[in-house]
């Protein structure tokens, strides 16, 4: 790194400090809002990414890289979607070695439920704080 970096512009410190706000309050407040839709925001992530997939369908491996989650962790999100119906777990058709997670209706009503609390959560607590001169 440079020590001897430029000092910021006041546009670029108001930028700077609008991203450490956001960094800093984002997570829990996103959770927040989609608790309150019924879901999680990791829970709400893999809804999103199974139902883009063909088929609604990903291996579960796919499925942890796409959602930047560990393989344990996303096992434990589809583990507790299935418990409602939302998802279910089955055995790769061509290899049978793998699992692959599966968007059932129930899980695309959800999805499809959720989505506007995301959206909202979306614009005001991140797209709203963005500064407008940037």
């Amino acid at each position: 790194m440079d020590a001897h970096a430029a000092p910021l512009t006041p546009d670029e410190l108001l930028l700077w400090q609008s991203l450490g706000r956001l960094v800093h309050s984002l997570p829990r407040a996103l959770e927040e809002d989609m608790t309150r839709a019924g879901v999680t925001m990791t829970e709400f992530a893999a809804l999103l990414l199974l139902s883009e997939a063909p088929d609604h369908r990903m291996r579960m491996s796919a499925l942890a890289g796409a959602s930047g989650l560990t393989p344990s962790r996303i096992t434990r999100v589809i583990d507790g979607l299935s418990k409602h119906s939302l998802v279910r777990k089955e055995r790769h058709g061509q290899d049978g070695r793998g699992a692959e997670a599966v968007l059932t209706e129930a899980g695309l009503r959800a999805l499809r439920s959720a989505q506007p609390a995301h959206l909202a959560s979306a614009r005001t607590r991140v797209l709203d704080q963005i500064p407008r001169t940037c």
